[in-house]
């Protein structure tokens, strides 16, 4: 037998996670098809009701998306070009029926190694706000992945909204997935990249690759080689010891780890060579 539960309050929602154990649900996209069975079973909280868990908002310091914000949300907001990676990556979340449905919070806490969303909010210096009945904190997403299907979240708390800092918000950026076909697949690799250039010189590059490892990873050490260097040297920059030390993919179905590493820095360059401002000469 299944209790569920879709309180309007934030601050109702927590003090039943803090009763008892319960199935957190939102879009359920992840959710139905990871119970293998034809219903729910245990108690469910469903957030979808609670107002200010969906939504983006300017806030002083960057801004706010919150946990059950939809990727057709995110495609349909007026974002700056740095966010432009996400708005990809959302375009090829699934059909557009779980972009309807599917939620930034959920993609997160499922903790996939191949969640779409996941290296462009690490480009974008992404925190994440977990709330309890105890209070609110926030962590660099970074640091709330803590491997496959695990992430920092403790005892009756949940994931409320994710941050980006305003100084993120700079640049172009853009996503790039690799698949046995381009949508309705799970990635083999994808890139997300953000430039930030200022007289034809690269002032800053956050570039992350995900389903390449436990969790998706930022690339430092290319990121540190980007910084300062003329923006069409970018994509020559792409070593493989910039790359794969980074890295720490899988074989399996879909790929061997040595097919990952080198599609992972293809996909980098490709992605860098789609940033290099117009007019810029090669």
């Amino acid at each position: 037998m299944v209790a569920y539960y879709r309180p309007g309050r934030l601050s109702e929602a927590l003090a039943m996670l803090a009763d008892a154990p319960m199935t957190v649900a939102a879009g359920c996209t992840d959710l139905f098809p990871a119970t293998e069975r034809r219903a729910l079973s245990g108690t469910v909280l469903d957030l979808t009701a609670i107002a200010g868990l969906r939504g983006i908002a300017a806030t002083a310091d960057g801004l706010r998306i919150g946990a059950c914000t939809t990727w057709t949300d995110l495609l349909a907001a007026d974002l700056p070009p740095a966010f432009d990676m996400l708005k990809q990556a959302a375009a090829e979340v699934g059909s557009v029926q779980i972009q309807n449905a599917g939620t930034v919070g959920g993609n997160l806490c499922n903790a996939s190694p191949a969640a779409d969303g996941v290296p462009c909010l690490l480009a974008l210096d992404a925190e994440v706000e977990l709330a309890s009945a105890a209070g609110h904190r926030r962590m660099p997403l970074a640091g709330f992945l803590t491997g496959p299907r695990r992430t920092a979240l403790t005892g009756g708390e949940l994931l409320s909204a994710v941050h980006v800092p305003r100084a993120a918000m700079q640049g172009d950026s853009r996503f790039l997935k690799l698949g046995a076909r381009r949508y309705l697949v799970i990635s083999i690799a994808m890139v997300a990249a953000r430039l930030s250039v200022d007289s034809g010189r690269i002032a800053e590059a956050a570039v992350a690759v995900g389903a390449c490892s436990a969790v998706a990873r930022r690339l430092p050490a290319l990121e540190a080689v980007l910084r300062g260097a003329p923006a069409a040297d970018a994509p020559r920059l792409v070593r493989p010891d910039l790359v794969a030390p980074a890295l720490a993919p899988i074989s399996d179905v879909r790929a061997d780890a040595a097919y990952r590493h080198e599609a992972a820095a293809v996909l980098v360059r490709r992605a860098l060579a789609g940033l290099i401002p117009a007019g810029v000469p090669a």
